[in-house]
């Protein structure tokens, strides 16, 4: 598509007061890294293409499941069917909504040795992710980096989103001081999760981002927000600016990024609602699909693109499904157990 005025498709945006041309413009010329691109992360990737943000990073490890429908509002049935990445499943939709705007996929996981590469030309960085370990490494990042994010999370029928803004707001580590324990937070396995929830949380943290890249950090919210779309129940948790638990914040106090440096994370990720883990291969390396196919296929049924191979087979009476990434990194489902899930990947896949 090609406009004869490039602004034309934005006119209704820029009759808010708070956008007008020049918000625009800022906008347009604005760059995003998109942590996630699940349940939150394709609301607001949607959005803000929408928006014309000029440059939006999408970066996610997972692929396309049916299960993912109910609320991952960029992604239909020939996604799951292709065995689409997530991240290049999106690139497609959001290319077609506006191809304006320059849309990078990127298909990998999330740790403390790319995050920075990620995140180190974002004017914004934007959490659409499933887990605070992800959350923590976005923290360190922006403090760092001196960069803004917005914080968002969904699960049951209950959300919260907050901006955090290096030198101005208390960081994630203020608010919460340690990720949760297992069993002490719901999960979409155990709790669910309503798609209303996620689009609210999700548009106001895309409203957030609006804000910051058109240059109206003046409007920007600076309270924690919870809200239940089941209960009825909206909250405006305060937190006082600056606080840093009073000097002792680890991050925006001390400046100590202890998850960039690697004091806190795993090499596996137990994953929302799958029945399935995440395991991280320790080295960097590439895999040869065709190579890895032929050794495979004698022990289960296996297919492969580009982007990912699966390979399924019964093992002891238990069902597994792999899905394999060109570095290394594997998806097992059918267990929820990290030993058990790296005792299969050493076994099939290797060390």
């Amino acid at each position: 598509m090609t406009d004869t005025n490039p602004l034309e498709r934005y006119s209704r945006q820029m009759r808010h007061p708070g956008i007008g041309k020049v918000g625009q413009e800022k906008l347009l010329a604005s760059r995003v890294t998109l942590c996630g691109c699940g349940a939150l992360g394709t609301v607001l990737a949607n959005t803000l293409v929408r928006a014309g943000v000029g440059f939006v990073r999408v970066v996610d490890r997972d692929f396309v499941e049916p299960s993912n429908l109910q609320r991952q509002v960029l992604f239909d049935e020939s996604d799951v069917a292709n065995n689409m990445p997530k991240a290049e499943a999106a690139a497609i939709k959001l290319r077609q909504i506006n191809s304006s705007v320059a849309v990078e996929p990127i298909v990998a996981d999330i740790n403390r040795t790319n995050i920075e590469e990620f995140c180190k030309d974002a004017d914004l960085i934007l959490d659409g992710s499933d887990n605070f370990e992800i959350r923590y490494l976005i923290n360190d990042v922006a403090f760092k980096h001196n960069k803004p994010w917005v914080y968002g999370g969904a699960v049951g029928s209950e959300g919260m989103t907050m901006t955090i803004i290096p030198g101005e707001t208390p960081c994630l580590r203020c608010v919460f001081e340690a990720a949760p324990a297992p069993g002490e937070t719901g999960t979409c396995e155990t709790a669910g999760v309503l798609a209303p929830i996620v689009s609210i949380v999700a548009s106001y943290q895309a409203t957030e981002a609006i804000k910051l890249l058109s240059g109206n950090k003046a409007a920007v919210n600076r309270e924690l927000l919870v809200m239940n779309v089941w209960e009825n129940t909206n909250r405006r948790v305060k937190i006082a600016p600056l606080a840093g638990r009073k000097g002792k914040c680890p991050c925006c106090a001390q400046r100590n990024f202890e998850w960039l440096d690697g004091a806190h994370g795993t090499q596996t990720t137990t994953l929302c609602g799958r029945n399935a883990v995440q395991v991280s291969h320790r080295e960097v390396t590439k895999l040869d699909f065709e190579y890895l196919a032929g050794v495979l296929k004698q022990t289960g049924t296996v297919s492969y693109n580009k982007f990912l191979l699966k390979f399924s087979l019964v093992e002891n009476g238990d069902p597994y499904e792999f899905t394999v990434f060109p570095d290394g990194r594997a998806i097992i489902k059918g267990t929820s157990e990290t030993d058990k899930a790296r005792t299969l990947y050493a076994k099939y896949v290797g060390h």
